[in-house]
């Protein structure tokens, strides 16, 4: 069975489209097939990926506004069993759309985008922008689940409540089979008495949603220079630096994540 996932959280800066690169990439590794969609409008998981602007005509927000299909839009990435759905900076255009437009049904334009390719995919992850607007909407419209990363720093879970109303909502209107597939804490540092306090907040809140590990500890992803360098270079950790921390996080992460 195929599954959508998104990962979302309207705060920036928490690791988000850093998690999805990378988790999508570790998924591919381990033999599954990967449609990345970059759905924000910075098109950072589009870079990360080794893409620039001249490789591609047509984005997420072409398909989104109903020019083109999913499928005449989707690239084939370096790496074996990733394929991309690009964004581009236009992509904010949306916005004015989705307010404009008479369409019914409009916070569901990409689940229905994505319908005539879902089954050709193991696993299809949505980078959402940081911000609970219509992209995000269509993003979480479309997911059977979300992973949503958490950054072990000051005001870690600020806003995490609205989103988490967000969800609800979304699950009594639009898409009633949502679920929290589980949060991640990122960029932890285990020097650091806030990040340790943060992590002790989410297991205390959250301890059935965080993810496990083979040994039974919970998937954390550290403050990792690697991490930080690889997207600069147009590679996922996972292949820039396979045995540095972060990529080993990911790979823990990617196997939970298939093991269920």
């Amino acid at each position: 069975m195929s599954e959508i996932i998104t990962i979302a959280n309207q705060k920036g800066g928490v690791g988000k489209t850093t998690t999805a690169v990378n988790l999508a990439a570790s998924l591919a590794k381990s033999g599954k097939k990967v449609l990345l969609i970059d759905a924000d409008p910075q098109t950072n998981a589009t870079t990360s990926l080794g893409f620039n602007r001249n490789d591609y005509e047509y984005n997420v927000y072409h398909v989104l506004i109903g020019i083109k299909k999913v499928s005449e839009v989707i690239l084939k990435s370096k790496f074996k069993n990733l394929d991309m759905l690009p964004a581009n900076i236009g992509l904010v255009g949306v916005e004015k759309e989705f307010y404009n437009t008479r369409k019914k049904n409009r916070e569901l334009l990409l689940k229905e985008a994505l319908k005539p390719i879902k089954k050709k995919y193991d696993y299809i992850l949505i980078d959402s922008p940081p911000a609970l607007g219509p992209i995000t909407i269509n993003a979480l419209g479309a997911a059977d689940s979300v992973i949503i990363p958490i950054q072990c720093e000051f005001f870690a879970l600020e806003g995490l409540a609205q989103l988490l109303n967000t969800i609800n909502l979304l699950k009594k209107s639009i898409n009633p089979k949502l679920t929290i597939k589980g949060f991640l804490p990122t960029m932890y540092s285990g020097q650091n008495n806030l990040s340790k306090q943060v992590l002790d907040d989410l297991s205390h809140h959250f301890k059935d949603k965080l993810f496990l590990d083979k040994k039974n500890e919970f998937i954390i992803v550290p403050r990792n220079i690697k991490v930080a360098e690889s997207p600069s270079f147009g590679q996922p950790v996972t292949e820039y630096a396979h045995k540095s921390k972060g990529a080993i996080a990911y790979t823990d992460l990617a196997k939970s994540i298939v093991k269920g």
